[in-house]
């Protein structure tokens, strides 16, 4: 991972290799992020996506084993109940032939790079669980 701070912004090379939430996260953590914004573009061999089934309250897995381009990612870091880190981010992924899927990132390994924008801003938001709706969304 390189990184380069302008102001409040922080640009985020992923290298090859690197598995994309696990590296966000260890930078929040790093950094003591408690709130920022991020989207990201670049390129993925692999990835999985969740897809939340608001019947069954669970995020239903879509394996992604193939190179694509990462069309669009888009999402934010807050702070969990623990105090840990949480990345939130959606993406839309593009195949060899032009078609897409997306939703929500679980997994992603970097190759060759990913490019993310990150944005701190300078209070935390915290997420806690909500069980009615089987999230955790920002406690607001």
């Amino acid at each position: 991972m390189r990184v380069r701070q302008i102001g409040e912004r922080f640009l985020i090379r992923l290298e090859p290799g690197e598995e994309a939430m696990a590296s966000l996260r260890a930078w929040a953590m790093e950094q003591n992020v408690g709130f920022a914004v991020l989207w990201a573009i670049g390129t993925m061999r692999r990835a999985v996506l969740g897809f939340f089934d608001p019947a069954t309250m669970v995020y239903r897995s879509i394996p992604v084993e193939e190179q694509v381009e990462v069309i669009s990612m888009t999402g934010n870091i807050a702070r969990g109940e623990e105090d840990a880190p949480i990345v939130h981010a959606h993406v839309v992924l593009s195949r060899d032939d032009g078609t897409t899927v997306g939703g929500h990132l679980m997994e992603g390994e970097v190759f060759p790079m990913l490019e993310v924008v990150a944005v701190v801003l300078p209070e935390t938001v915290r997420r806690r669980p909500d069980p009615a709706i089987g999230l955790t969304p920002w406690d607001l």
